[in-house]
């Protein structure tokens, strides 16, 4: 593999994982596109915990903060916000992490093959998460934010990790929508999905840690690096965009995306 593909695609994974584009459909056809050859599981573990890195740089203080509110409830028995958002997040890491084991080798082997396919679930995925956003503007005029998030809500936003399994719908993307169509604040739904993430991406590398260690490398390093950088600036750029601003422009990119796909296919 080249450095520069390793760089690219290390670039593709930071913002794809955190922006609501689908990271795992960008592996897939951005070489697709570029007639690069397929990546190795080493590889693409490699991206995965560079974005564990990157999830982890942000978030770091808000889990030492949340295991402290576990430690401050078991021994002092001190109810807080910190010890619910830990609970929360631990019973809304398991849906999706069940499924995802079950049937992830078998959905990523399959649409790996099916470049249209994962081109129409961007598509169609986009729509959903501009018409959803659009929908819950209206619909909610008291949205709840972070701090007020509830167990029903957060399960329900977990659950929804489970499509993410299917190239081009996205986690980020899945939990954003379940989130806004549930009245939960653009803010929120970042911050949580950051949250929710870092459990998923943990889990997803230490599985297969030991194939990266065995072909260890310089393309991986590369790799581990650019995913960890580009992810942390995708954080924080999410986190203060969503802000002032909607998710209509990651709708209008799938639409594009999904149809440069097509031409390529087509011609």
């Amino acid at each position: 593999m080249e450095i520069l593909q390793s760089i690219l695609l290390g670039i593709v994974q930071g913002i794809g994982e955190f922006l609501p584009i689908s990271s795992s459909a960008h592996l897939i056809l951005v070489p697709y596109l570029l007639g690069f050859e397929e990546q190795s599981l080493a590889f693409d573990v490699a991206l995965h915990f560079g974005t564990l890195i990157a999830v982890l740089s942000v978030f770091f203080k808000d889990w030492i903060i949340l295991a402290k509110g576990v430690i401050n409830k078991v021994f002092h028995k001190k109810d807080s916000f910190e010890n619910k958002m830990f609970w929360y997040l631990v019973i809304a890491t398991i849906p999706g992490a069940l499924i995802g084991k079950l049937l992830e080798e078998y959905v990523e082997t399959v649409f790996r093959k099916l470049p249209l396919l994962i081109a129409l679930a961007l598509a169609v995925m986009g729509i959903f998460i501009y018409l959803g956003d659009k929908w819950a503007e209206k619909h909610y005029k008291n949205q709840t934010e972070y701090k007020n998030l509830t167990l029903k809500q957060t399960f329900l936003i977990g659950l929804s990790q489970a499509l993410a399994i299917f190239p081009g719908f996205s986690r980020s993307g899945t939990t954003i929508l379940a989130g806004r169509l549930m009245g939960v604040s653009r803010e929120a739904c970042a911050k949580f999905s950051f949250m929710l993430s870092t459990p998923i991406i943990f889990g997803a590398t230490i599985l297969k840690f030991g194939d990266m260690v065995a072909q260890f490398n310089l393309n991986l390093v590369i790799g581990i690096v650019t995913a960890a950088i580009f992810g942390i600036l995708s954080i924080k750029f999410l986190l203060n965009y969503v802000k002032k601003n909607d998710f209509a422009i990651f709708a209008y990119y799938r639409l594009i995306f999904a149809l440069l796909v097509l031409l390529k296919f087509i011609f």
